[in-house]
């Protein structure tokens, strides 16, 4: 079998959901499904969004999503979901995204947000008409800085997590 991106390390690392507010995510993924937030999350101003991730029993993640003040991030995502939100990608990370954005342009896949600045977080997106309706991100993760302190749920909530904007969340 010719796999796409044969002979790199890949691995399946979390799924992200977003909607309007974090806050009610909580009740479902914390409280009812028992993740437990797994340390830092904090906001992208660029983009206008912030997260944090929950872990559960066996390994799996899930990333929580919302648009910062003022953002357009989500407004088309929540506009197919009726405002409600849902699923918004399936993140894999990869030894050499490089790499494989490479395998992936030869065979023809559109990619898009290919983002290499940050050694401490690359990524690219396959675009969801590639992958049946589904966004999937690529990621090549850095190490953290040495003694990088993880936020509290309670301190990304508070808007005071990595690159915090000092908004609480709504």
């Amino acid at each position: 079998m010719d796999l796409q991106l044969d002979g790199l390390e890949m691995s399946f690392d979390h799924t992200a959901v977003a909607a309007p507010r974090i806050r009610d995510l909580l009740p479902i993924y914390r409280d009812l499904l028992g993740g437990r937030h797994l340390g830092g999350g904090g906001d992208n101003r660029v983009a206008g969004y912030r997260t944090l991730q929950l872990t559960f029993a066996g390994g799996g993640k899930v990333e929580l999503m919302e648009p910062l003040a003022g953002s357009a991030f989500f407004d088309s995502f929540f506009e197919l979901t009726r405002g409600r939100g849902g699923v918004h990608h399936l993140n894999f990370h990869v030894d050499d995204l490089a790499a494989a954005v490479a395998r992936l342009t030869a065979r023809g896949f559109r990619l898009h947000g290919l983002n290499q600045s940050n050694a401490r977080w690359q990524e690219v997106f396959l675009h969801p008409k590639e992958a049946h309706g589904v966004l999937i991100q690529l990621a090549q993760p850095g190490r953290r800085g040495p003694g990088e302190v993880r936020a509290a749920l309670e301190e990304v909530l508070a808007g005071r997590g990595r690159n915090g904007n000092g908004v609480p969340s709504p």
